[in-house]
């Protein structure tokens, strides 16, 4: 396992540190624009953006990395990141924000693809430890970048000349890395259609986890400030829940193991409306009750996609599974693209101090959207079922490195 990970050590070091960049740009962006006063459904406009760039990445990107190589295309799209994010700070305004946020999505869909699919050609034969280690990393890094926001607050042009010092510091592992390169990047196929019919909860979950952790990256930070935390306080919230979905996918996901997965995704669901509703109970009494309930409820509304896809890909054959992540990927990036403009609008006209309420109304929906699946539907079998792995949103050549599609290539992908 350290021989797997120290060759390729100089690709995960990049990418976590553009992460940690990422995730401080969108904490920052997010505080900066409640103390312009910005309006809770503005704010949820310009932080949907990224998502809408990273929808807008899938398709974009794949004909440049085939054009220029996947070496100038991390440098080209680092760089486009670096200034976009500098130009957040010289110019404070939600149009120009808004086309920004695009690009950084955009920009930021491309590293994933580079990177992720230099990983999938260096370690074949080893893809699950290699999966694992990514995605920790990944969760890490964005929750240790959280902390960042400490070094010059969100009122400085020096914080977003850190965000832009990280997108450039990110490159240099990469670009000197000693490995070959991969193979060129496809455009990927999204059948969804094929896809509702084939695995509606699947579908609707990956749909709705979107929406959800859409809204905690575009909105989180919002609420925070309007709860009254500094910016440790907003650190740490943000930080135990990226670091709770971590924890808790792997014990969560082994207990779908063998279990009818839509009963367990019910009692997630459940289980993290009463978290939610606990955030929004003692937000205004305990720090410590605050931090614990966050943990919780990150770890369960972080596990809805992974059980989502798991779920997806017990119904399909496993020569389908890589379109079938592809298009629970999209789904999940229209969902995220939508979640902070609705649940902007909502709070704009209630109160931003209820956007946990929002989060568990959504779990509770998709509870019952799935309870009614399990009434008229009938379970996979557990000899069906494959076996769970922890999965975040990242881009759809992750797929290629997911180890339940390992054996894909050797099938014909029309099913």
């Amino acid at each position: 396992m350290f021989a797997t990970v120290a060759s390729i050590y100089s690709l995960l070091l990049g990418m976590g540190i553009l992460l940690a960049g990422s995730g401080l740009l969108g904490t920052l962006l997010g505080l900066r624009a409640g103390l312009e006063g910005y309006s809770e459904l503005l704010i949820g406009v310009i932080m949907s953006a990224f998502f809408l760039g990273y929808i807008l990445g899938s398709f974009l990107c794949p004909p440049l990395i085939r054009r220029v190589g996947h070496i100038r295309a991390f440098a080209a799209l680092a760089s486009t990141a670096s200034v976009a994010s500098l130009l957040h700070g010289l110019m404070v305004d939600p149009v120009v924000w808004w086309v920004l946020r695009v690009i950084t999505g955009i920009s930021v869909l491309g590293l994933y693809m580079v990177i992720e699919s230099w990983l999938n050609e260096q370690v074949r034969h080893k893809r699950g430890q290699v999966f694992a280690v990514y995605m920790m990393v990944s969760l890490v890094a964005l929750g240790v970048g959280q902390f960042l926001i400490l070094a010059y607050g969100p009122s400085s042009l020096a914080s977003f000349v850190l965000v832009g010092m990280l997108f450039s510091l990110g490159l240099l592992p990469v670009a000197l890395t000693p490995v070959s390169q991969p193979v060129p990047v496809q455009t990927p196929r999204f059948p969804l259609v094929r896809l509702y019919h084939q695995s509606p909860v699947g579908f609707v979950g990956s749909f709705t986890s979107g929406m959800i952790t859409g809204t905690f990256w575009g909105l989180s930070a919002v609420y925070a400030l309007a709860i009254g935390l500094d910016a440790l306080g907003v650190a740490l919230f943000i930080s135990v829940v990226i670091f709770g979905g971590a924890l808790l996918q792997w014990p969560i996901g082994h207990f779908s193991d063998n279990r009818d997965r839509r009963v367990v995704l019910v009692m997630v669901c459940l289980l993290g409306t009463i978290a939610a509703t606990a955030i929004f109970a003692v937000s205004d009494i305990t720090l410590i009750g605050l931090l614990v309930a966050s943990v919780l409820y990150g770890g369960f509304s972080f596990s809805l996609y992974a059980l989502s896809v798991a779920h997806t890909h017990d119904r399909v054959d496993v020569g389908q599974v890589l379109d079938a992540t592809r298009g629970l990927l999209l789904l999940n990036g229209i969902g995220a693209t939508l979640g902070p403009i609705l649940t902007g609008l909502v709070l704009h006209f209630t109160d931003t101090r209820v956007w946990p309420l929002v989060m568990g109304v959504l779990l509770v929906l998709l509870a019952l959207f799935v309870q009614q699946r399990i009434r008229s539907d009938r379970p996979v079998s557990s000899e069906e079922q494959g076996e769970f792995v922890p999965v975040t949103r990242t881009s759809a050549v992750a797929a290629e490195m997911d180890p339940r599609a390992e054996i894909e290539p050797e099938l014909d992908l029309k099913g």
